[in-house]
């Protein structure tokens, strides 16, 4: 029951802010890096501690001239070994278990990681929080501040509506081309979590010992196998039952070389997390390998942009669409895109239409008594205009 605690504060941390009214500044596959795959580790790190789900995590049998609980302590702190070359050999009648035999001159395998899998799997989940708070940090609640009493917000007065439309309309266009920097922030850390997502697979095949790039291969390899002519790879990888040698002074002085067997319990646990973790990483890598190519889409065609306006967003003409990206740059649309996720559908479709109407795009743009004034012309922002257009009317006259 207390794991189950454990575990449901750690579900609360994924299911938390949905039920808190906080702007969405992201997308599903960032959130995935930061809600979910950081929960993940988070639990699995948790459940790898809890000794009421196995008990010790390490029970070897020696001579009893060792106490046990010397023999397991030292066999945790230093290592345990297989040896690789009796894997295949026949359980019962050539080995006691796999990977164990009497041949010490034989290659042998040493396993010290298991000490370290809960730090691991808690730096990890770090790790793919990371980018996230420094999205945040980038991002200083600039999207929740002008949403701000919109957000999934139905507004039935209309002059309550025009009100709210024309103040965010306006802050768009007193800041228009100003968002650049602010949007390679966010590119920054969605490419972030690319680069993460890669390392963090190579860093757990450093960890494992070259043993987690192919793991997921030769699971699914194996359960198509001959039964007689196959061995499991995930016993191999994390093996249940494997070697310790404790040496000690005898009675006249001289070195004695305990051999002992340790059940590593806790490898029935890390087996199947580690192979969990090679599909979803496998899964995440992919997706967000495709979010980058979005956003790289997004930042080098303007037709993208365009698309989403039209197809996600349900907006405008293809001429309206097109005449509005030429207006606005990239930091701008996202802007612009982020807001479409946060506000209601109306009020959104009001705002792009507003934002047309004041750039002049459009049949109603003409109409419009608050269009943006139009920028003056090279001679009006001359010093002399004002002499010019005198004699202009006297000319006239």
């Amino acid at each position: 029951m207390a794991v189950f605690g454990l575990v449901s504060a750690v579900a609360g941390f994924v299911k938390v802010r949905y039920l808190i009214d906080r702007a969405i500044i992201d997308n599903i596959i960032f959130r995935a890096h930061y809600r979910i795959t950081s929960a993940i580790l988070f639990a699995c790190c948790i459940i790898v501690t809890a000794n009421n789900l196995i008990g010790d995590p390490i029970n070897c049998i020696a001579d009893n001239a060792v106490p046990t609980h010397v023999i397991n302590t030292y066999c945790w702190i230093t290592y345990t070994f297989t040896l690789p070359t009796n894997n295949m050999k026949q359980v019962g009648t050539q080995v006691a278990h796999p990977g164990l035999g009497g041949d010490y001159n034989e290659e042998k395998l040493y396993h010290s990681y298991y000490q370290w899998v809960p730090f691991m799997l808690f730096f990890q989940g770090i790790l793919f929080y990371v980018p996230h708070w420094m999205w945040k940090q980038w991002e200083e609640g600039k999207v929740r501040m002008i949403s701000d009493g919109m957000r999934g917000a139905i507004v039935d007065s209309k002059q309550e509506r025009e009100a709210r439309t024309n103040k965010l309309v306006e802050y768009i266009l007193d800041t228009l081309h100003l968002h650049n920097s602010y949007a390679a922030g966010y590119f920054f850390c969605e490419a972030l979590n690319f680069v993460n997502v890669v390392g963090n697979m190579f860093f757990i095949d450093t960890f494992l010992g070259g043993a987690f790039l192919t793991y997921g291969t030769e699971v699914i390899t194996f359960s198509n196998m001959n039964q007689e002519q196959r061995t499991d790879p995930m016993v191999e990888r994390f093996p249940r039952v494997t070697k310790c040698t404790f040496h000690k002074f005898g009675a006249s002085g001289t070195i004695q070389k305990l051999d002992a067997l340790c059940v590593l319990a806790l490898n029935i646990l890390n087996e199947k997390i580690y192979i969990f973790l090679w599909f979803w990483f496998i899964i995440l890598a992919v997706m967000s390998g495709l979010a980058v190519l979005y956003s790289m889409a997004i930042v080098l065609l303007p037709s993208t942009r365009e698309t989403i306006l039209r197809k996600r967003f349900k907006f405008g003409s293809a001429s309206d669409v097109s005449a509005l990206i030429r207006k606005t740059q990239v930091g701008d649309f996202l802007l612009i895109h982020l807001l479409g996720q946060n506000i209601n559908t109306m009020l959104f479709t009001d705002v792009l239409k507003e934002l047309c109407r004041r750039f002049h795009i459009g049949s109603g743009s003409s109409a419009s008594p608050t269009s943006v004034p139009s920028a003056p012309s090279t001679l009006e922002m001359s010093p002399i205009y004002p002499e010019i257009e005198k004699y202009a009317k006297d000319t006239e006259i």
